[in-house]
């Protein structure tokens, strides 16, 4: 998106909003390749979709952690930090938007309490992102909160195709260039 690439800029917003580099959860066996200085994790439990990437996270962070899909290109800093700061109080903290689950379980604050329910969901064969919320604290940042960083249609836009990346690229002209 105008000229740089997604994780590069979910990089950079992580940097401002926490003050250091993310950790990169993926598969692929040159991932360490794609922004040298990240530290790369494979998925501890492999198979497991989306849930197997957020266990994965708490698992290898030493702390709560702010996870954010890396095919998110539009999450500020500001987002990043105000999940953030409810983990002190939560045990996961989403954001509500306007997507079919109603919250982003992909761009959300997970801490260590979520662990042994992540993963007998996993033990089960329940991968989705939200399977275990009914197991520890979870808190809604709700619409009007959300929207103080931006509209929540763009901030979690999702790239997964060519015209996805088209229609970001777009949306980053008319809105994000500006910042």
């Amino acid at each position: 998106m105008g000229g740089r690439r997604i994780l590069d800029r979910l990089i950079e917003a992580f940097v401002e909003a926490l003050g250091g580099a993310p950790l990169l959860v993926a598969n692929a066996p040159d991932a360490a390749a794609w922004a040298p200085g990240l530290e790369v994790v494979h998925d501890v439990v492999q198979g497991a979709g989306p849930l197997g990437g957020l266990y994965t996270a708490v698992m290898s962070a030493p702390a709560p952690v702010v996870c954010v899909a890396w095919d998110i290109p539009f999450v500020p800093p500001g987002l990043i930090a105000a999940l953030a700061a409810q983990l002190d109080r939560h045990d996961a903290v989403l954001p509500a938007s306007g997507g079919r689950r109603g919250v982003e379980p992909l761009c959300a604050g997970y801490g260590p309490a979520c662990a042994g329910p992540m993963r007998q969901r996993i033990e089960r064969g329940d991968f989705r992102a939200i399977a275990f919320h009914d197991a520890v604290r979870v808190s809604i940042l709700s619409l009007d909160a959300i929207r103080r960083f931006g509209d929540p249609e763009m901030l979690f836009f999702n790239v997964n195709t060519p015209s996805d990346l088209t229609k970001a690229d777009q949306l980053w002209r008319q809105h994000g260039s500006s910042r």
